[in-house]
């Protein structure tokens, strides 16, 4: 076991399980998150909570897990940030999802501290970490990429990839989570068509699972679909954030992509449709696999759940647990 030092900032549904599994693989792991109660289970494992961020300015290597670019340049650089002090960790391991020009900035102003800034974002949700389903993309210099492959691959066990220098994994995280979007949107009209036709969602979504169509994404998604079911991995909020983070790569680059621009104006108009809900503000955080109830509405439809479980493919074997 590696004897270097890990800092963590960001326990939400993905750092949580993230953390958890660098700890059962007996890592080192000092944590800070702004909702301390969040990150209180953690110490029963191991964990060391920080009152501050910039309490983790001795770590060898820093991991973060949050929303957007703004608050990660807030723990790195704002008021008692880890970029603060004099004595910095050397590598910033970020696994977030923001935008390409954020992290090109970001990376400038790291590196003239003295770090060294890998983009690391991953794919799959808190579910896939535990059951060793992650998988994560990564840039920056290789050397120090080489230095925390180990890491990474403790909570990545699925797979880590290594795609060169600068921001090339953003672009990758973008366009995985544009993929995303339209897998989800094209996945629930295809569900509808079957289902008015008469087609248990059940019955439809077992044949594609059981099909060259079908993923690890359809698989899990599925007992949503089928049984209405919106607990939250992923917000409408966050998925049209990273819409917009693809609309404007897609731009820059001069990239034609009129599905994702389609899919987009789908998740608008679930914005509108909760707007018919008692609470769409509350509605809107719930998952984004929800957007099914929008579509169902537009196709003079109403749903209700066929009570009938699902097996995600994120049940935990023994081969998935940390070693």
């Amino acid at each position: 076991m590696s004897d270097l030092v890990i800092g963590w900032i960001g326990i939400g549904r993905m750092g949580y399980a993230m953390v958890e599994r660098l700890l059962d693989a007996g890592y080192e792991v000092k944590v800070w998150n702004r909702t301390k109660s969040k990150a209180e289970p953690l110490i029963s494992k191991g964990a060391v909570l920080v009152d501050s961020p910039n309490q983790l300015a001795s770590v060898d290597v820093l991991g973060t897990m949050v929303s957007t670019g703004k608050d990660l340049e807030q723990v790195y650089f704002g008021e008692n940030g880890v970029l603060t002090r004099e004595k910095t960790p050397e590598i910033l391991l970020d696994c977030s999802s923001i935008a390409v020009d954020q992290s090109a900035d970001i990376r400038n102003r790291v590196t003239e501290k003295g770090c060294i800034f890998l983009a690391a974002p991953v794919s799959g949700t808190g579910k896939c970490v535990t059951a060793g389903k992650l998988s994560s993309v990564v840039s920056g210099p290789r050397e120090a990429f080489e230095r925390v492959k180990p890491i990474i691959s403790t909570y990545a066990v699925r797979g880590v990839s290594y795609v060169g220098e600068g921001e090339l994994a953003r672009f990758c995280k973008i366009a995985h989570n544009l993929f995303l979007g339209t897998v989800i949107t094209s996945l629930i009209e295809m569900t509808l068509l079957t289902n008015k036709a008469g087609v248990p969602r059940r019955d439809f979504l077992d044949f594609i699972n059981n099909s060259v169509m079908g993923s690890i994404f359809t698989r899990y998604k599925s007992n949503a679909l089928i049984n209405l079911d919106w607990s939250t991995t992923f917000t409408p909020h966050l998925l049209m954030k990273d819409l917009d983070l693809g609309r404007m790569a897609a731009s820059e680059l001069r990239v034609n992509m009129p599905t994702s621009a389609i899919t987009r104006e789908i998740l608008q108009s679930h914005f509108g449709a909760a707007q018919l809900q008692d609470d769409p503000a509350e509605y809107l955080e719930m998952d984004f696999a929800a957007i099914l109830e929008t579509l169902a509405l537009a196709s003079g439809m109403k749903l209700e759940s066929e009570n009938s479980p699902y097996p995600t493919g994120l049940e935990i074997s023994d081969q998935d647990k940390p070693q």
